[in-house]
């Protein structure tokens, strides 16, 4: 009879950028400052958006839950690298590692399938705009926001069952800095191929399925704005889509360089680059990309900023 994982390994060891003291500490302030304008910045766009009714609209709607979502994104790997970095042993609980995983892999679906329901409303706003209001209903937004954090859940449900079934029974050190799939999968001493077949369909079909509406959806705007007679409101419509699009290709860039490259180019430190973007750096720009680049926003906080000084003057 097999023995259960749990009683070969209890705890994982995380892996350390590196072994200097001086340079952990330097990397504890460089990576604290990134979550706490991670944080702000999020919270901010969540506020903002909440607290005015000139942008309670489909896409803003759509704007605050991805920063809601990058919020606990970020918190799901930030909080315990910080801390693994002013400690002796970068160690992890075995039921820890579980939970990280889970909630890490839940919350990267769900924003691939929120970049996808964004790409979706844009091509009706601008495709469409006289049915945009009976189609983008206030019901219909809050139910493709649960679909996608339903599919987010439900997806790293599968995963992290699937990947936690295995044996570990060799080493117990993960070749990244927070609880992945692939690292996990390579320390396994059973088969893995079940696994990885299912990690595969699953990421596959979410991935493809994602980027299918995102690019069908652009196609169709694009489209559109070319074939308009005035110029200027060509870019004034498109102009909302910009910010967006700078989103999904930082983020579906690092996801196809981290996991879609052939493996013979493999790096261990490429590999800790791209997750820090991909994990850390991600998380913290979305809100300053459509905080600067959007002229709503941008005004409803100059308006929050001077009403919050003039209470300070009286």
């Amino acid at each position: 009879m097999e023995t259960k994982n749990s009683t070969y390994v209890t705890e994982f060891v995380l892996s350390v950028f590196t072994d200097n003291q001086k340079l952990q500490v330097l990397f504890f302030v460089l990576f604290l400052l990134v979550y706490i304008v991670t944080m702000l910045g999020n919270i901010c766009i969540i506020v903002l958006v909440s607290i005015s009714p000139h942008l309670h609209n489909p896409m803003y709607f759509f704007i605050s839950n991805l920063s809601f979502s990058d919020f606990w994104y970020s918190s799901s790997v930030a909080p315990k690298l910080l801390v693994n970095l002013l400690s002796k042993r970068s160690t992890i609980p075995y039921s820890g590692c579980v939970v990280q995983m889970y909630f890490f892999a839940s919350l990267a679906t769900t924003e691939s399938l929120l970049l996808s329901a964004m790409a979706y409303d844009r091509y009706i706003a601008i495709c469409n705009p006289l049915l945009y209001p009976a189609i983008m209903t206030r019901r219909v937004c809050m139910q493709m926001v649960a679909a996608a954090y339903f599919g987010g859940f439900l997806q790293s449900a599968i995963q992290t069952c699937c990947t936690f079934s295995l044996s570990f029974c060799a080493s117990n050190v993960i070749s990244q800095f927070y609880c992945d799939i692939p690292p996990l999968l390579k320390l396994s001493c059973t088969s893995t191929y079940v696994n990885e077949v299912v990690i595969f369909v699953c990421g596959s079909f979410t991935s493809v399925g994602c980027l299918s509406i995102i690019l069908v959806s652009y196609f169709y705007i694009l489209s559109n704005v070319m074939s308009r007679r005035f110029k200027e409101s060509s870019s004034k419509a498109f102009s909302t889509c910009v910010s967006h699009l700078i989103v999904i290709a930082m983020f579906y860039g690092t996801i196809l360089f981290m996991y879609f490259r052939p493996t013979s180019s493999y790096s261990l430190e490429q590999d800790k680059v791209a997750s820090i973007f991909y994990t850390l750096v991600i998380p913290m720009l979305n809100p300053l990309i459509y905080s600067m680049r959007n002229k709503d926003i941008k005004t409803v906080m100059l308006k929050a900023i001077r009403r919050k000084q003039f209470l300070d003057f009286n």
